[in-house]
């Protein structure tokens, strides 16, 4: 494909995320934020090829970038490729094209990407068993399963990666967690997880539990599961697990969800788990309300970039 430029795509001739300087201007930046603006998979409402864009936009507000848990800004660490040029109406086009990027930055980056629909993490996680030689473990957060056998009719998209990961040989479904979990599913999709081995927490579970505290025998329970040295884990983190009230921008809002307090309480107390790499997916801007959904999402990639800056 033609490394075409569409009218929806973030360009780094301004700034990046937090404001971080191209990967041009940066190539030795050992954490690096990426775009996939790709909402070909939508099933309901779509407009997820605008998230990185606003992401970014809202990420502008963080000031000078410096955590109040972590004490420091990601910025000396960052840059941005800005968006992946990738084909617009193909998934498996799509697909195909984002392995080799994704490839080439996972092997000098530490990466952070902005989707996109949940459609794009199947291709990354491609990238990342490659990359690492086995199956890696997946720290998953979502309204939806995703374990679905087919999209709709049609063989795959954003309802059935984690399946097909699974089926792949990508992950290892004894060390996945799945936390906010809460849309209809049959019993043998909504519980596969937890029929392969795995864990499921449910945004029921976790009715009430929203410091660390109050969190830690979910906390102690994650832990064993996943703190595994050298073990590689990945996070994927769909916006919609976080209530309609936190992120309405989004394409299939499940009502019922976590709390923006409750994701924060995880991903601080969690943070030095041996995470390879992750992704936020499915900020839908056209539905987002006074940017509540876009601010949510930057604010949690830069929790996560700051414990990664801090740890290394």
């Amino acid at each position: 494909m033609a490394d075409y430029t569409f009218a929806f795509e973030t360009s780094t001739t301004h700034a990046g995320f937090l404001k971080a300087p191209s990967l041009a201007m940066k190539p030795d930046a050992r954490l690096l934020v990426a775009g996939i603006p790709w909402d070909g998979s939508t099933t309901n409402r779509p407009g997820a090829r605008f998230g990185p864009y606003q992401i970014r936009r809202a990420s502008h507000m963080l000031c000078d970038g410096i955590h109040p848990l972590f004490g420091l800004s990601p910025l000396q660490q960052l840059a941005d490729a800005g968006d992946l040029t990738l084909p617009n109406t193909s998934l498996a086009a799509m697909r195909a094209a984002l392995l080799p990027k994704a490839q080439a930055l996972i092997s000098h980056h530490h990466m952070a990407w902005l989707g996109g629909d949940h459609s794009i993490t199947l291709p990354l996680l491609r990238a990342y068993r490659a990359h690492h030689g086995k199956p890696l473990s997946l720290l998953h957060f979502d309204a939806h399963c995703d374990t679905w056998q087919d999209h709709f009719g049609e063989p795959s998209g954003h309802g059935t990666w984690v399946y097909e990961a699974v089926q792949e040989g990508l992950i290892d479904p004894k060390r996945t967690i799945q936390i906010g979990i809460r849309s209809s599913a049959d019993e043998a999709t909504g519980r596969y997880i937890e029929h392969q081995g795995g864990a499921i927490f449910t945004a029921r579970d976790l009715r009430g539990l929203e410091s660390s505290l109050q969190l830690a025998d979910v906390l102690t329970i994650i832990r064993a599961r996943l703190h595994i040295a050298d073990q590689p884990l990945y996070l994927s983190l769909d916006i919609d697990c976080l209530d309609p009230a936190f992120a309405p921008g989004t394409g299939t809002p499940e009502p019922g969800g976590l709390s923006t307090n409750q994701v924060l309480s995880l991903l601080e107390s969690l943070h030095d788990l041996p995470f390879v790499g992750m992704d936020c997916c499915e900020v839908s801007p056209p539905y987002d309300h006074a940017e509540l959904t876009s601010n949510a999402a930057a604010t949690l990639l830069w929790t996560y970039l700051s414990a990664q800056a801090r740890l290394r």
